[in-house]
């Protein structure tokens, strides 16, 4: 981010009920959801919303920003801060992926600042969250006028900056369900640095039953236009026994699969050749962490 001013002129409001977000939602033109800011700051001090009208704050709304047990899982809220998911107990003791993941974004500051909301509404193709709440099955939870409704978050995105949130629509909160008995996690990221974008990301969550996997569910980012949800390629592993040489076996498949482009932090050779090193480590630290041996 640099000092640059923000030159668009807009309104601001702050309202105290998720009500009066939804109103305003319905009622304004071309509104900017105000969550941690790390991302809708710096598009405005580049110039790249010259459209925006309204900046709707959501902070005001206390129970935008909780984290709560549900009885079968947790339900994260839009507003809830990337620091305050990372230090939760629940969340290091059944989604340490996401926990994972979180840790390897930007610095403490943001993170301090950010949200997972924010995370699922940027859109972003190399969002590191996204991965984890894919593969443990999340579901996105959204809110307007309207009502209410609910999609996969494997189903979420569309395109680079695109999902599939309608007009009026907010991105009210982020359901995990409870993991099985038996469930590994894992999540790996290549950067420049720690806390950069990633070249290339991957997770794995996968239920063991003895030596056999029951079920995989895997997912990787900044290798498609969108987060990458490996649905064929999990599925396939299912009822298979777990061999160093199966996960040397998928991770080659996967790197075989994906498609990724070049850009400014990597090439596509690359990104193509690390896949076959992060996806068997993945799969590995997963299924050890599953209490399986090798």
């Amino acid at each position: 981010m640099n000092t640059k001013i923000l030159e668009n002129e807009f309104e601001y409001s702050k309202p105290g009920s998720l009500e009066e977000v939804l109103e305003t939602l319905a009622t304004k033109q071309n509104v900017r959801i105000f969550a941690g800011g790390t991302d809708l700051i710096v598009k405005l001090k580049l110039g790249a919303l010259p459209d925006m009208e309204h900046m709707l704050d959501i902070n005001g709304v206390e129970e935008l920003g909780k984290i709560e047990t549900r009885a079968d899982g947790l339900e994260i809220f839009a507003g809830a801060k990337l620091w305050s998911i990372e230090s939760d107990r629940r969340v290091e003791e059944n989604y340490p992926a996401l926990r994972e993941a979180i840790q390897a974004m930007a610095s403490i500051s943001v993170r301090n600042m950010a949200t997972l909301g924010g995370n699922f509404c940027n859109a972003s193709p190399v969002a590191d969250a996204v991965g984890p709440v894919m593969c443990y099955g999340g579901k996105v939870r959204m809110q307007s006028k309207r009502g209410a409704r609910e999609v996969n978050a494997v189903d979420f995105f569309l395109a680079p900056g695109v999902s599939v949130l309608e007009k009026g629509e907010l991105l009210t909160s982020v359901y995990l369900p409870a993991p099985k008995a038996h469930t590994g996690h894992a999540f790996v990221k290549m950067g420049r640095v720690k806390s950069d974008i990633a070249k290339i990301s991957i997770t794995a969550v996968l239920e063991r039953e003895g030596d056999r996997i029951a079920s995989c569910r895997l997912a990787m980012g900044s290798v498609a236009a969108r987060p990458l949800f490996l649905k064929a390629i999990g599925e396939g592993l299912a009822g298979k026994a777990m061999t160093e040489a199966l996960a040397q076996e998928t991770a080659q498949n996967i790197s075989d699969f994906i498609k990724p482009i070049g850009d400014n932090r990597t090439t596509a050779e690359y990104r193509t050749d690390v896949a076959k090193v992060i996806a068997r480590d993945a799969l590995v630290s997963a299924w050890k962490n599953s209490g399986g041996t090798l």
